[in-house]
């Protein structure tokens, strides 16, 4: 990959077993910088890696992580997206799009025929990026307070 972060190359690749105990307190790191009103605690982050083997994958400059996405494996041919976040300074330069194609290609190969994900509904760029990847909103708008009081979320879907 070309893009640089400082002078370091930055690479997607998949988060491990073997890679873990470097990996996580990053990823909790990461995610609090991406999401400071609502990150994920490290015992959620540590479940979620561990259930979704295979399915995450992040940004890494061989020191640190600048980006993660992760999804479920398929129930019923249906997976979800439950996290993509990218560092403020390397949004817009195509890593988001990067990390959902990786995973969307992996779960397709894990029998996925859909995926959904939630998004809050004033992330315009967000929203652009999903559906240009084919996402598209469910019926009926945004859902009031989704994930608690104040905290609204538009999901999407993507079918072949």
């Amino acid at each position: 990959m070309s893009q640089m972060s400082g002078e370091r190359p930055l690479r997607i690749r998949a988060v491990t077993e073997e890679d873990l105990e470097a990996d996580l307190p990053r990823l909790v790191r990461l995610d609090a910088d991406a999401f400071p009103h609502g990150p994920y605690p490290f015992f959620v982050l540590r479940q979620l890696v561990t259930t979704c083997a295979g399915l995450v994958y992040v940004v890494d400059d061989g020191t640190d992580l600048h980006g993660y996405v992760l999804g479920t494996p398929p129930n019923d041919a249906q997976s979800w997206v439950c996290s993509l976040a990218i560092t403020p300074g390397l949004r817009g330069k195509g890593f988001g799009r990067l990390l959902m194609t990786k995973l969307l290609g992996q779960l397709r190969v894990k029998g996925a025929h859909a995926v959904r994900l939630s998004v809050e509904p004033r992330n315009d760029s967000a929203i652009a990026l999903y559906r240009s990847l084919g996402f598209v909103p469910d019926p009926g708008g945004p859902r009031a307070d989704y994930f608690g009081p104040g905290e609204d979320r538009l999901l999407m879907t993507l079918t072949p």
